[in-house]
């Protein structure tokens, strides 16, 4: 018989009606002379009684040899559970179906992990469940996932299709341009010793669209980089790309935040306001230390340069001196922070270039009763440096204050580093709680176009070279390269980078001055790089801009998972191998010799 139900349909309203299920046996037990059997479909499961007095004994046998995981079609009886004996853990918890037919439609041999438990599947080490990752896939947990990004890219081109965009594919043989992160390189069969590269993103391609007079292009693009990974990393991964043309940057957030409010309902029913709140990179640097803050807690950065100008702590005093600024954060409730924690945090400060790290605890002094600052930098603290503190960062008992003395960029990031690791402690200490339904997105605006590489001595894109300054800024291009911001911005909820875009340079004589008086590409190198581009360009380019949205990413968010791989079907490991099908993997000295390649690995010295 075919199947005339999933194994999450039946109810009480289906109640003595003839049923047949297919699916797989999630568990089995042996109760008082009967067998009950789970079988579970991608929908979810359902309780199936195998009772002997009422079935031949050859198939009350085969029932009482099956295992977890074989392929079963059972025909039954649909009843009510006994008193007692209801399940309100899953939907089909009050029904049971009392099988007359059982066909086995293939066996599993022993799982090399379990299945049907989700607490002990959940710890299996991963690098197992990726080797069998059609197993781990069977779990409820990964199959929710799947089905939630399903709907996630369901919703989005439904969304972008009624915002009049078209669905485009760019091609994913490209040229290399490597500007930016590293290429995975295909070798060309046919053009001996020439490459093609896959595409880190349709960035060229969606431009050259905008002048073909497409106007509203979109796609779930796949795109390769060959870094090295994270938990939010992958060599390969999708995200939401489009670009439209006759538009500004306000039409860019109107759109997107539509967008994630559409997929927010879709996904986990929750309203998100908007519009997002607009947060300059400047001010994100100086109150959270990052330009994507979580913006749940606060610990913000407070500044104290003007206050320790004149400082005998020469450490404060000589960093100010020197054009640098003197940041300080209060870890609230971490004055016992162990030593192991305050080496951690010192070695976040060492990674950016700092001596040490300075900090005092808050605590009650010797007699009990007093309130002490512990540190040995607050000998060289007078008065009106004390106040300062205390009144800026409402200084209590058990507070932990930190320090960084550096130039600005630096003195943030490294208070911005360790604000998020004082914020991890705090949770698992229950001393800083934050509701998994609350979800604060904020525009990052106002980027620096460019940033100044010290050991090559010259600029280089922020975003990249195809952004657009913004209109004002565009003289101080050859004067002031420092000072011009970009039409750059980044969708950003609880501390992760949703996507970022820009508005684009559209006119080719100002992308030529980027590319060769500001980036220093000389032009032999701009005409082969990207001659086909500023060719372009020359025939009535529109004004044009867009984004991309990292669509794994968004994805993990939506699921409540740290690691992108968890929603990616197949994805690879930290090391960028796919531990199922053993790749990367060697080829014939024929296929390298078709592609006019010989390999030679180094010596390991």
């Amino acid at each position: 018989m075919k199947r005339t139900h999933h194994c999450n349909e039946l109810r009480p309203a289906h109640l003595g009606q003839m049923v047949t299920l297919t699916g797989w046996v999630h568990s089995r037990r042996d109760l008082g002379g009967l067998i009950f059997i789970d079988v579970r479909d991608r929908e979810g499961r359902t309780q199936t009684v195998f009772d002997p007095s009422d079935l031949p004994k050859e198939l009350f046998e085969r029932a009482a040899g099956l295992r977890s995981e074989c392929v079963i079609r059972a025909t039954g009886k649909v009843r009510q559970r006994p008193e007692g004996t209801r399940n309100p853990k899953i939907p089909t918890g009050e029904i049971e179906v009392m099988v007359k037919e059982l066909e086995v439609l293939n066996v599993a041999d022993v799982l090399p992990f379990p299945v049907d438990d989700p607490e002990v599947a959940g710890k299996v080490n991963e690098e197992l469940r990726l080797k069998y990752r059609y197993l781990d896939l069977r779990r409820p947990e990964m199959a929710r996932n799947l089905r939630r990004r399903s709907k996630v890219a369901i919703a989005t081109r439904q969304y972008l299709d009624e915002q009049g965009f078209l669905e485009i594919e760019t091609p994913t043989l490209f040229k290399s341009t490597p500007e930016g992160a590293r290429e995975f390189l295909v070798p060309s069969r046919v053009n001996p010793g020439q490459f093609y590269a896959l595409p880190q993103s349709p960035q060229q391609f969606k431009q050259i669209l905008m002048v073909g007079g497409v106007e509203k292009y979109f796609q779930l693009a796949r795109c390769y980089r060959d870094e090295d990974l994270r938990a939010d990393r992958q060599p390969e991964f999708t995200q939401i790309d489009l670009e439209m043309s006759f538009i500004e940057r306000e039409d860019i957030y109107t759109l997107v935040e539509g967008l994630l409010k559409g997929i927010w309902k879709q996904a986990l029913n929750v309203d998100i306001p908007t519009p997002f709140k607009r947060l300059r990179y400047e001010e994100a640097l100086n109150r959270y230390g990052i330009d994507k803050p979580d913006t749940r807690y606060g610990m913000e950065l407070a500044d104290f340069t003007e206050e320790f100008r004149a400082s005998k702590f020469k450490v404060f005093s000589g960093a100010i001196a020197n054009g640098g600024v003197v940041k300080a954060l209060n870890a609230k409730g971490m004055a016992g922070a162990t030593q192991g924690q305050i080496e951690t945090m010192t070695e976040y400060a060492k990674s950016f270039g700092a001596k040490g790290l300075a900090y005092i605890k808050v605590e009650k002094g010797a007699d009990g009763a007093t309130v002490e600052w512990k540190s040995p930098i607050v000998k060289f603290f007078n008065d009106a440096e004390k106040a300062a503190l205390a009144q800026k960062l409402k200084i209590e008992e058990g507070d932990l204050i930190l320090f960084a003395a550096d130039q600005w960029l630096n003195a943030c990031e490294i208070l911005g580093e360790i604000r998020r690791y004082c914020a991890n402690i705090l949770k698992e200490q229950g001393k800083l709680t934050m509701d998994p339904n609350r979800f604060d997105f904020l525009w990052v605006v106002d980027f620096p176009l460019l940033s100044f590489d010290k050991e090559q001595n010259r600029w280089y894109s922020s975003h990249h070279p195809f952004t657009a300054p913004v209109a004002e800024d565009i003289p101080m291009l050859k004067t002031d390269p420092k000072k011009v911001r970009g039409q750059h911005y980044d969708v950003v909820v609880n501390g992760v980078e949703l996507g970022g875009g820009s508005i684009r340079i559209h006119q080719p004589d100002v992308q030529k001055t980027v590319f060769e008086e500001v980036l220093q590409i000389p032009p032999e190198e701009t005409k082969l790089r990207f001659g086909y581009m500023l060719e372009a360009f020359r025939y009535g380019a529109p004004p044009h801009g867009g984004i991309a949205l990292g669509f794994d990413r968004l994805c993990a968010i939506l699921c409540g998972t740290p690691s992108i791989r968890d929603v990616i079907a197949f994805p690879k490991t930290a090391k960028g191998t796919d531990l199922m099908t053993d790749s990367p993997a060697a080829v014939t000295p024929r296929q390298l010799r078709d592609l006019h390649i010989e390999v030679k690995v180094a010596k390991k010295e």
